[in-house]
């Protein structure tokens, strides 16, 4: 790991055998961009990479000079307007009308390891050898406005997580409006753009488009990353696969507005920026003040989307989640919200806890309906005290009767959001985000609390550590079920109006540092709607999230499939539920409803007293099987090996760090009239290594690798005595042991 500097040529060369990113100071003084990818030998000069042209319509930034135009260089963090006509990474409104900027390289370092982001989640190192920081710094001086580009290096990953800081150093207000996280300007536009979009019920499905000449982005203006579209990219060259072939992956860490664009201009040049959606950004820089960007992270592999998607796993695991949950295998729990929505007493719960218990579960957890006035979601949010009536002990109680059964207690909470009828309204209406005079919109019947308010963040502190503290919770869900409307705080003059959604995220990240810090037993799941708000920027304080509300088998294939590009396994929440599902009236059975939620932290979405008790037999087999697993399930390697994207079969996989256990996942959509034989070629086995497939015949690694493992069996109609029958919805675990 290095991060080299030739002074003679103004070239800075980051590299740890992996990759090598290039930049050099350019002849106006910024920063240009000349290399990322595989690793190169470095050298003293890497100048032949700046391309300089005469071309016809260019602007030039020197008088005489008819060659250098920043519309054809590549540079580093971009401004518009001085000959460069794209869109900027950054945008500084001044007093006199002018958006013009000029930032010139004054100065840069390089220290150990990785300094924090005040406010902001972020990357972090144990170890000051882990990694290597170059920090940037360029000024305008006419503004009296300074920009520290922030670089670092990971020791043991094709990875580098860039942010930037911008300080005003001078006399006059200035108004920030555009603040990427990153620019990344590369020589070609050959990459297909691959993005994870979607809706409730139906996120992150993987969308593949080729790049054209103009803009192509996803973005979010919700103020949540959002169902619709998640902040993670990838530009993939045409003809990678999951194996081979050179991909990119960009993945901002924050939770709020976000935008992730890609421009070709006329030369096919490519321009990719992201970071917060500059869509009604407006951040205002007094005299001294500063605003520093969420941190994006840049990925490279050159061996398909697996070891990209590998490289994010074990990064995003073990140094951006953290706290006494990060390396600790998941508890299987039981959530009783589609059990009995908000139909419950306390008696009815512990029925559900004991039935539950008697097959293995570890951890219950109540869901909404616990609290003040909820006996619907019109009301009731915001007043965070136990409903009498329905737990006459309060939360301590039902704790107490759940430990007695030897399961940990586990306890919903939406701290974002109010209901009108609430007390906490009727005492604080102006603490709800709307417009005075304007129609308030509502979501589910509630209103978005403004947590860019100090006052409004240590009121819900003080709820939600009283309740921790009065029982013994080991489990929280945060949810978050509407988007903002109506953006409009009541406590910031109106040339601050424009920073609100990027406040608001900031208010929820100190609220979850707050009860993360003073309360570290508690395992912290992120919730919005499912998953309206799964993204980087949750990972960090809470190590696993609901990716969806959609707990159907098969549609979870897609869900968890595109989710798992960029996500740890370990933090995809993944429930087996009632069928017929709840979400779209599937009938699946049991054990496929099992085979896909195993893959991701693993639990129940039911009454077990309802299940036959064949069927109750099979939930034990279930949960005996992920605790002999889980381990290799969530911290393992994973391979995807079939799409759901791309036909009727799904196929994954998960590998043990020794590779010497591997569990593969195999998922037919459809049973198929007498089909052909099939096999799937497995991957990240040890070739030397001989495995016995079920406890049967061994195989070495290379010929499940290379031919594959056989899935055939004898399709619909009659079948062997051996084999089981087919259905729709089928699906099996492969079990391997070395």
């Amino acid at each position: 790991m290095s991060v080299i500097y030739h002074e003679s040529t103004k070239t800075f060369h980051l590299t740890n055998g992996q990759i090598s990113y290039i930049m050099k100071v350019l002849p106006n003084g910024s920063l240009g961009q000349l290399y990322f990818g595989r690793a190169i030998r470095d050298r003293e000069s890497f100048d032949h990479l700046l391309e300089m042209r005469q071309r016809p319509m260019s602007s030039c930034v020197f008088e005489g000079d008819k060659q250098f135009s920043l519309e054809h260089t590549r540079q580093e963090y971009p401004s518009y307007g001085s000959t460069d006509y794209r869109r900027p990474a950054v945008q500084i409104l001044q007093p006199n009308g002018s958006r013009i900027t000029d930032f010139v390289v004054r100065s840069h370092s390089v220290s150990p390891g990785k300094p924090a982001l005040e406010g902001l989640p972020a990357t972090y190192c144990e170890s000051s050898g882990e990694a290597e920081t170059l920090t940037v710094c360029l000024e305008d001086a006419l503004l009296g406005a300074s920009l520290d580009l922030h670089y670092t290096l990971f020791a043991d990953y094709p990875a580098l997580a860039r942010s930037a800081r911008i300080v005003n150093g001078g006399g006059m207000d200035l108004h920030l409006t555009h603040a990427m996280s990153l620019c990344l300007d590369l020589p070609d536009s050959d990459y297909e753009f691959v993005h994870f979009s979607g809706a409730w019920a139906r996120e992150r499905w993987m969308k593949v488009r080729k790049l054209e000449q103009g803009i192509q982005s996803v973005e979010s203006a919700r103020g949540n990353s959002s169902h619709n579209h998640n902040p993670f990219i990838m530009l993939r060259r045409p003809g990678t696969d999951e194996d081979k072939g050179e991909v990119i992956g960009l993945s901002l860490i924050y939770s709020g507005n976000f935008l992730a664009q890609a421009e070709v201009d006329a030369w096919d040049t490519l321009r990719v920026t992201l970071g917060v959606n500059p869509f009604g950004f407006d951040w205002k820089l007094a005299p001294g003040e500063s605003f520093q960007t969420p941190e994006a992270v840049m990925v490279y592999s050159h061996d398909g989307c697996n070891a990209m998607s590998r490289t994010f796993h074990r990064l995003y695991r073990s140094r951006l989640a953290r706290g006494q949950w990060r390396d600790r295998p998941r508890p299987i729990l039981i959530n009783n919200w589609e059990a009995t929505y908000f139909d419950f007493t306390e008696d009815k719960l512990m029925s559900i806890a004991e039935a539950a218990c008697r097959d293995g579960v570890e951890l219950f957890v109540l869901d909404d309906g616990w609290f003040g006035a909820r006996s619907s979601d019109r009301a009731g949010l915001g007043d965070w005290t136990p409903n009498p009536s329905r737990l006459p002990e309060g939360l301590a109680g039902l704790a107490r009767r759940i430990n007695g059964l030897g399961m940990q207690f586990g306890l919903w909470f939406e701290p974002e959001m109010v209901n009108k009828d609430s007390d906490l309204y009727r005492a604080h209406p102006d603490w709800v985000i709307h417009v005075p005079g304007r129609r308030e919109s509502h979501g589910r019947n509630q209103y978005v609390l403004d947590f860019s308010r100090p006052e409004v963040v240590d009121c819900v502190y003080d709820q939600m550590a009283k309740l921790l503290s009065g029982a013994n919770i080991s489990y929280i869900k945060w949810d978050m079920n509407r988007s903002i409307t109506e953006p409009y705080s009541q406590a910031l003059p109106a040339d601050r109006q424009g920073e609100l959604f990027h406040r608001y995220i900031l208010g929820v990240y100190r609220l979850y540092e707050r009860l993360t810090a003073n309360f570290p037993h508690v395992l912290f799941e992120s919730c919005a709607s499912g998953g309206g708000r799964f993204d980087p920027g949750m990972l960090y304080y809470a190590p696993q999230g609901w990716a969806s509300d959609d707990s159907d088998a098969i549609e979870r294939l897609k869900i968890q499939y595109g989710t798992s590009y960029c996500y740890p396994i370990s933090s995809i929440g993944a429930h087996v539920s009632a069928s017929p599902n709840h979400q779209v009236r599937r009938t699946a059975p049991l054990p496929t409803r099992a085979n896909a939620a195993y893959f991701g932290a693993f639990g129940y979405e039911l009454d077990l007293n309802k299940l036959t008790e064949e069927e109750r037999q099979e939930v034990r087999r279930q949960i005996a099987f992920m605790k002999e697993y889980r381990e290799v399930l969530q911290f393992g390697d994973f391979y995807r090996l079939l799409s759901p994207f791309d036909g009727n079969f799904t196929a994954w996989m998960t590998v043990s760090p020794d590779r010497k256990t591997a569990l593969v996942g195999w998922y037919r959509t459809l049973s198929e009239a007498n089909g052909p034989f099939r096999r799937v070629k497995l991957q990240g086995l040890d070739p030397e290594l001989c495995y016995r497939v079920d406890g049967g015949d061994g195989h070495y690694g290379d010929e499940l690798m290379n031919l594959g493992l056989l899935t055939t069996d004898s399709g619909a109609g009659e079948c062997q005595a051996d084999e089981r029958p087919i259905c729709d919805f089928d699906s099996r675990i492969y079990v391997l042991k070395a």
